[in-house]
């Protein structure tokens, strides 16, 4: 069987861990901690940094600390993991759903900006499968509307787009750290910042609004990461260049093959988190390569369209992109150490259903 992902891990990886267990303390809040926090700033080039249990976590995270309540509108795409929206709903604000553009499948600028209102406190842009979403222009459409813009750059770590990294784009930002993606601690995310204010009231949101003299301040949460996955974030980091031009030549051996199909952005600023074709005949593919022991996985159906979201009346009126470029998506298997082989077996049943 062909996996959909397989995270990588070499020597290094065990070696980190190994240290943390064997330390025989400080596993809840040892030194990998800083060590990993202080990785990711430098990668990005920015000065704040914290690492939580989840990705969702740290969405939970950026919506509390912007300021985020009740009485807000935050808009966000519907094609996207479904914890995007739901991190709205944890501070019982309302999700305003936009369209997105076919290109990229990330927020439409244009439809973002017909939606915002006296209401909106924030825009949260998805970098979806590790390509860059029109992240300039919604930066400077949240400028002119004065409104935060987060980035939920969970697919996307190490995508740039003209020489700045997503993640350096928003008021604040977030990582996932969860098995597919670009580094992986098994679960895990955080958020980065450059905004002192944003950054501070996270740090006490994190870890049950405790300051660092022990009084608590703020009703708090448990949002860390442990020492141990901390240890292997510090490691994975080391080697994320490598992982993003492994998952890089993955790419090009499926570019060579496909045919018939829409393929990804072949933008050199991707990161190819995810490998997503697009063709009507997406439902066959997908069963063919089932039949053949080759995993593959529609990302993302609409978040509009879920139960809990028409139950709730949240339904988008018109996201006529967003249903359409989600009935034909499908990803197929993209991890580091994927064979060209492997790729070749893949390409021939698509190619065979396409033709």
């Amino acid at each position: 069987m062909i996996p959909l992902y397989k995270s990588y891990w070499d020597e290094s990886d065990l070696a980190g861990i190994k240290e943390s267990i064997q330390r025989g303390t400080g596993w809840a809040e040892g030194p990998n901690i800083e060590l990993f926090e202080t990785a990711i700033c430098q990668h990005l080039k920015l000065h704040g940094a914290l690492i939580c249990n989840s990705g969702t976590s740290a969405l939970h995270l950026a919506m509390m600390a912007c300021g985020v309540r009740w009485r807000h509108e935050v808009i966000v795409p519907s094609f996207t993991f479904i914890a995007t929206a739901n991190a709205v709903r944890f501070v019982g604000a309302t999700p305003v759903f936009a369209d997105i553009e076919d290109k990229y499948m990330g927020l439409d600028p244009a439809d973002v900006e017909s939606r915002i209102t006296s209401k909106t406190k924030a825009i949260i842009a998805v970098h979806y499968a590790g390509h860059p979403c029109r992240i300039e222009e919604l930066r400077n459409i949240a400028n002119r509307n004065k409104v935060l813009l987060i980035e939920d750059a969970a697919e996307a770590q190490g995508a740039d787009v003209n020489g700045l990294m997503v993640g350096e784009f928003g008021d604040c930002s977030i990582l996932s750290f969860c098995a597919a993606k670009i580094i992986s601690t098994g679960e895990g995310g955080a958020l980065v910042t450059d905004t002192k204010y944003i950054y501070d009231i996270a740090k006490l949101l994190r870890s049950h609004g405790r300051e660092a003299d022990l009084r608590y301040t703020q009703l708090g949460y448990n949002l860390r990461m442990s020492d141990m996955q901390a240890a292997l974030g510090v490691s994975q980091m080391a080697k994320i260049n490598k992982l993003i031009e492994m998952r890089r030549q993955v790419a090009a051996w499926y570019r060579e093959r496909l045919e018939g199909i829409i393929l990804p952005p072949n933008d050199k600023g991707h990161v190819y988190q995810l490998f997503t074709i697009r063709h009507p005949k997406r439902d066959l593919i997908m069963q063919k390569l089932k039949e053949n022991d080759i995993s593959s996985k529609v990302y993302f159906h609409p978040v509009h369209l879920t139960e809990y979201y028409k139950q709730n009346k949240w339904e988008a009126a018109s996201l006529l992109v967003t249903e359409r470029v989600s009935s034909e998506v499908l990803s197929l298997p993209m991890y580091p150490g994927l064979t060209e082989g492997e790729v070749d077996s893949i390409c021939r049943i698509v190619n065979s259903v396409v033709k």
